[in-house]
């Protein structure tokens, strides 16, 4: 199996399990690596309730250790964060970057402005909103951040379709540029396996946008985006079928921010 790269731990305030439970689940399941990524901490704070503070970090690198003392050689650990795309937030991101040796950093759009839109506790806010011009807003955003340069991987391309707002018509008004920008920035998208389980039902991002990606060159790693240990690795079987189905045959591995492909069996 690949190796899945966006897993959290309790620090975020919603996910649960010890170190040692998910390396058991990364090794049963057969995962090349397993690498760790929360939710960064971001300032200034508070600044959510869904992400560990800055003085938190510390506790974050214990649990690392704890699960690399766990794997003992079985498999490799890896270490990242998951940082939030937000305006203004290159000093930050470069601050963070700074403060330990990382495997790999994923970029994610989980706001518009100040609204967090995949969060459940403001589904009311969609009922208010233009799918169309949100999907225009997260697109952009989208983009900006493939721009940046600052991640290794850009996570769950499409997570605006969560609660299944879309709008009509062909979506590749939305996926082209934001193919573009990521081709030209040289990034890798995640294949986000949790989709399957959210109101979308459909994994992130769609099978044409990875048709796309991977036509445009685009690396490409697998994530259960894992909250609990029965999570990690999970549908990684559909999701290497979906992936082989837009035409990809490997995936990209990351050590100390450099990367590498393996096969996709």
């Amino acid at each position: 199996m690949p190796a899945d790269y966006h897993t959290h731990t309790p620090l975020c305030r919603h996910a649960v399990g010890e170190p040692e439970a998910f390396v058991d689940a990364a090794v049963a399941a057969g995962l090349t690596e397993y690498g760790i990524s929360d939710h960064a901490p971001q300032i200034p704070e508070p600044f959510d309730d869904w992400r560990m503070s800055v003085a938190e970090l510390p506790d974050y690198f214990r649990w690392i250790e704890r699960a690399r003392a766990h794997a003992m050689g079985r498999i490799p650990v890896r270490t990242g964060l998951e940082c939030d795309w937000l305006t203004g937030c290159e000093p930050w991101i470069a601050d963070l970057a700074s403060r330990h040796e990382w495997d790999y950093l994923i970029g994610s759009v989980h706001y518009l402005g100040e609204w967090d839109f995949d969060n459940p506790k403001w589904l009311g806010r969609w009922a208010e909103s233009d799918v169309e011009a949100v999907w225009s807003h997260y697109w952009a955003t989208y983009a900006k951040m493939a721009d940046s340069g600052l991640f290794d991987i850009l996570g769950h391309p499409d997570l605006v379709k969560k609660f299944a707002h879309i709008p009509p018509g062909d979506l590749d008004r939305f996926y082209e540029p934001a193919i573009d920008a990521i081709a030209a920035a040289g990034g890798v998208i995640e294949l986000n396996s949790a989709g399957w389980h959210k109101p979308c039902a459909e994994a992130y991002p769609a099978l044409r946008f990875l048709e796309l990606a991977c036509s445009a060159g685009i690396g490409l790693v697998i994530s259960s985006d894992a909250h609990a240990p029965g999570e990690v690795g999970r549908e990684f079987s559909r999701a290497i079928d979906l992936a082989k189905a837009a035409g990809y045959r490997e995936t990209i591995l990351f050590d100390r921010r450099e990367r590498r492909s393996e096969a996709l069996i």
